[in-house]
């Protein structure tokens, strides 16, 4: 996306309004990666605003975390107990956790493995969950299903929000050769515009499970959502759960 800066996209702005609109399903998250856990520790890969972390940690697991943005981090450290986590500043591709080679879970949730504009850095992310997990440890990757999302479309516009006061669309630009979608939310109200760009680099679940491979992982669940609802054909996500193949 021309001017666009990846590494500052989740700035001051961002930050300050990042959990003013949750999804819903957080707390079926959170029941999801507990079971998984078992009694930790667990590392989140982009931890942000500790939105999954905290009420993670309020179970009694101990949770570290990885995270690019200062200030994402900053606003986790705002919250009850955000002082208490453990979180490592930098790339989750590469940067080394505490607890490396002893994490009973690593996960990476709401599509941010996207976040990562290019397959050697999504190979490379996976490669750095391997080497956390401990010998029975699990790799837990949440995103979406691309074919599901863009049904052929190179560039759309969708509709999330028309209101009397506001309206907000969904801008889309899709490039089927470097699988990037650049994308921009854009807010219409009596107060002005707003953008809010984004890049992604979009993978279909088979393409992520050969980059599991790649860095020893294999594939032992998939779920269509939290509560364990079954993948099908018709799925727009996926949770994916990975761990250490058997040697031979």
């Amino acid at each position: 996306m021309e001017g666009f800066d990846p590494a500052a996209s989740f700035g001051p702005d961002v930050a300050a309004e990042y959990d003013d609109e949750l999804r819903g399903d957080e707390d079926e998250t959170v029941d999801f990666l507990a079971r998984l856990a078992g009694g930790g520790p667990a590392l989140e890969l982009a931890i942000g605003t500790g939105r999954i972390a905290l009420p993670l940690a309020e179970r009694g697991i101990r949770v570290d975390g990885i995270e690019l943005s200062a200030d994402m981090v900053a606003r986790l450290r705002d919250k009850p107990g955000g002082q208490a986590l453990d979180v490592t500043m930098g790339d989750m591709t590469g940067v080394t956790a505490p607890a490396l080679g002893g994490y009973r879970l690593v996960y990476l949730i709401f599509n941010t493995i996207f976040n990562i504009l290019s397959q050697d850095g999504q190979v490379a992310c996976f490669a750095n969950a391997a080497r956390h997990l401990a010998a029975d440890g699990v790799f837990v990757v949440e995103a979406g299903v691309p074919s599901a999302w863009l049904r052929g479309r190179m560039s759309f516009v969708d509709a999330e929000r028309v209101a009397n006061d506001v309206v907000v669309l969904d801008v889309n630009r899709y490039d089927p050769v470097t699988q990037i979608l650049d994308e921009s939310h854009v807010r219409l109200s009596n107060d002005g515009v707003r953008l809010g760009p984004i890049s992604c680099r979009l993978a279909e679940p088979s393409e992520l499970d050969l980059m599991a491979r790649v860095a020893g992982l294999r594939l032992v669940n998939r779920w269509d959502g939290w509560r364990g609802e079954p993948f099908s054909a018709g799925s727009a996500r996926h949770i994916s759960v990975y761990a250490r193949a058997p040697s031979s």
